[in-house]
């Protein structure tokens, strides 16, 4: 008899990052095994050993987008989730940080690994009025919400934990 084994928890940072005009930067992306399967998030990913989480989110916002990126702001939100993707279980314990920039064009050369580029659909700057309006799955689903009370500068002074 086999016993399925829990996934191992991969901790990784992403970024809500704003523009001058407090626009969010999303990445929408797709299950490559799954194509009706996708989804809007904010940019990042894992950590990679010894790494800093402050510099994981740099690293990936420059992987990912080719924004380049001074400074990281305040950690607004841990988000634990579990979900499938290309057939196999994960658990993931993401980082969010925030992070403004007048940059929307890419800096840097982008370096998506295969796996990202064989699920990327696009990257688009929203307005929260349109984000709000979004029909499409959102990652976090509250994410309209949190960046509204952010805008609004009622977010909390410490971060808020999310699970999924």
């Amino acid at each position: 008899m086999t016993v399925a084994s829990e996934p191992a928890l991969r901790v990784g940072a992403r970024v809500l990052l704003l523009n001058r005009d407090d626009e969010v930067l999303l990445i929408h992306a797709r299950d490559p095994d799954d194509p009706t399967h996708h989804w809007w998030e904010l940019p990042g990913g894992g950590q990679d050993p010894g790494e800093k989480l402050e510099d994981t989110a740099r690293r990936e916002i420059a992987e990912e987008t080719g924004i380049v990126l001074d400074e990281i702001g305040r950690k607004l939100w841990t988000r634990e989730s579990r979900f499938t993707y290309r057939g196999r279980d994960h658990h993931r314990l993401d980082h969010v940080y925030l992070a403004r920039t007048d940059r929307t064009a890419p800096q840097v050369t982008l370096q998506h690994t295969a796996n990202e580029r064989a699920g990327l659909i696009e990257r688009r700057w929203w307005p929260v009025a349109e984000l709000s309006q979004c029909a499409d799955k959102l990652l976090p689903a509250e994410l309209p919400g949190l960046v509204e009370i952010l805008l609004n500068e009622r977010f909390p002074a410490s971060p808020l934990t999310l699970i999924a």
